[in-house]
């Protein structure tokens, strides 16, 4: 494909007098934005090297391989934007397609792009301390390899680091244990198996689905019940595909503008100035499209007045009762009520009647904000009551350490030997989400503060912050400068400006994993920027534009 073929650029030309690494960037991961990062660095005829704890690439696509896992951003959508040809050359099957497409479409670009030749797969990065002297990184790998390297593009992912040893005994159990986050690539028998799923999120919605038909009995633990939709998820045929090919371009500026990154946003008007009959209409529609619209393209103040949340999570869950035959037993576990949390200020399921696998006689929501699990047993799960429910496997779709945990599980220390571990275990800040102020050279995406942290089709976030990395980088370059650094005061106001607008809604008063409530200790923060991805991304490029204030270039 000659339209995907690396140029070298004029200003990358390195400074014969500077130290030299032995490379001029590493890019952690091989994920949509570890790809993407790689192929723009060797686009610029940097020596470039990625680095991937997996043995392939794909990301949170080469991990997450539970049953029923499959992404809630429409195919169309969930795409790079850098060449058109590579977007019309790959056929979707369906409108959200499933892990292994996905997978199968993370190879295809590259594949394409010829870029596994620049990873290397199987390493795990340890460790990364900046060497202020040297204005380099040096790279320690779980195998003990060092390397040096001017530039640290970190694209560790917003969902990669899973929660694991959660419950007291979870080694004495007998029968088996397995974790969404790292699902075996093995096949896995429940055929007639008591199972136990513990954790009711997207993850382990999808299984609950996925698997009700085959297991001989499943118990499902919940804590916090979910507000869902059902997805609308038709196959897409060839001359779908040549549509969607044709709205490009349109589709490419649409998704760069919107609240969230998807093409759709909030046209339907205010709300205060529709009728009842109107804003019903309005919302049975968006529920009817079977995306994720009735979140992020209904009403916007539903995230800001409680009486408008309290109207559509009123109408959500009269949704969900009807599907659960008004069953009180299943709808007081299942539904949240409206004492819990609004509609909208968790991450919202899409799912394919995950609620009726509750009316199969052989499934059984546990309620454990009544009884909550005490511990794990031999013979399967122990809840706070003294009853043990005894299973063949347990299933731990218990989330991640949400934005955050990624970088903090890397020994990162920059000037004066500051770990980022131990600064965001006070407090997380960051500059935009692009980086952390003290950590020359160290470019992050999916990182705290930034839309790309949770609140964002992930495929146009990332790429927009690998763009303006990249731009950021030739600038340097380009004016023979070797560091690139945000500034105390910058990333001060961009904190301050955060967490007024986070402050604004309801989402900062609910406790979900957005907060970083699901890891005790962590510091209580919006992990996402919540202002709107049109808006953070008309800010970070006029930055670009103004030769980047805030952050300071030698």
């Amino acid at each position: 494909m000659a339209s995907l073929a690396p140029h070298k650029s004029e200003s990358a030309q390195p400074n014969p007098d500077a130290p030299q690494p032995d490379f001029d960037a590493i890019v952690i991961g091989a994920g949509v934005a570890g790809l993407y990062q790689l192929y723009r660095l060797r686009q610029m005829g940097l020596k470039v090297r990625g680095y991937e704890t997996g043995s392939g690439v794909g990301g949170t696509w080469y991990w997450n391989r539970y049953p029923g896992a499959r992404f809630d951003s429409q195919a169309e959508i969930y795409q790079y934007w850098f060449s058109e040809e590579l977007y019309k050359s790959w056929q979707p099957s369906e409108r959200f397609p499933a892990q292994p497409e996905t997978e199968r479409w993370l190879n295809y670009v590259a594949d394409k792009c010829d870029l596994k030749k620049d990873f290397q797969f199987n390493t795990r990065i340890a460790a990364a301390h900046y060497d202020e002297a040297a204005s380099l990184w040096r790279i320690t790998t779980a195998d003990g390899e060092v390397l040096t390297t001017q530039f640290l593009l970190a694209c560790c992912g917003m969902l990669s680091a899973p929660l694991t040893n959660r419950f007291q005994g979870q080694e004495t159990f007998k029968g088996k244990i397995y974790m969404t986050a790292l699902w075996p690539k093995e096949p896995v028998d429940l055929k007639g198996k008591r199972v136990a799923v513990v954790g009711t999120g997207a993850t382990g919605i999808q299984v609950i689905q996925t698997i009700a038909p085959e297991v001989g009995s499943m118990k499902v633990f919940v804590r916090t019940p979910q507000y869902v939709i059902p997805m609308r998820n038709p196959k897409y045929s060839a001359e779908d595909w040549r549509q969607w090919g044709e709205r490009f371009h349109e589709t490419k500026q649409r998704v760069q503008t919107t609240f969230a990154g998807f093409d759709y946003d909030f046209d339907a008007g205010p709300w205060a100035d529709k009728t009842p009959e109107e804003r019903i209409e309005v919302l049975e529609r968006l529920w009817t499209d079977g995306s994720l619209a009735l979140w992020l393209a209904s009403f916007p103040e539903m995230f800001f007045d409680e009486a408008v949340s309290a109207e559509v999570s009123r109408f959500v869950r009269a949704k969900m009762h009807e599907r659960l035959q008004h069953r009180a037993d299943l709808c007081d576990v299942l539904v949240p009520n409206a004492d819990d949390y609004g509609f909208g200020t968790h991450r919202v399921p899409l799912e394919n009647k995950y609620l009726e696998v509750y009316l199969q006689p052989n499934v059984e929501a546990v309620d454990c904000k009544q009884a909550p699990i005490a511990k794990i047993v031999p013979e399967g799960i122990q809840t706070a009551d003294g009853k043990v429910h005894e299973v063949d496997v347990i299933i731990l779709a218990i989330g991640f350490d949400a934005g955050s945990g990624a970088l903090s599980r890397i020994d990162i220390r920059g000037r004066d030997g500051r770990s980022l571990k131990e600064e965001w275990s006070q407090e997380i800040r960051t500059a935009m989400g692009l980086q952390v102020h003290g950590y020359p050279n160290l470019f992050t995406t999916g990182a705290p503060l930034a839309p790309s942290a949770a609140l964002c089709n992930m495929t146009t976030c990332l790429q927009h912050q690998v763009d303006w990395i990249t731009d950021c980088i030739e600038y340097t370059l380009g004016a023979n400068k070797r560091v690139v650094e945000a500034t105390q005061e910058f990333q001060d106001e961009w904190v301050r400006h955060h967490d007024e607008t986070a402050g604004k809604t309801l989402v900062v008063k609910t406790d979900s994993w957005y907060m970083g409530s699901n890891v005790e200790g962590k510091p209580r923060r919006l992990i996402s920027y919540i202002g709107g991805v049109g808006n953070y991304h008309k800010r970070v490029d006029e930055l670009a534009t103004q030769g980047y204030p805030g952050f300071q270039i030698q």
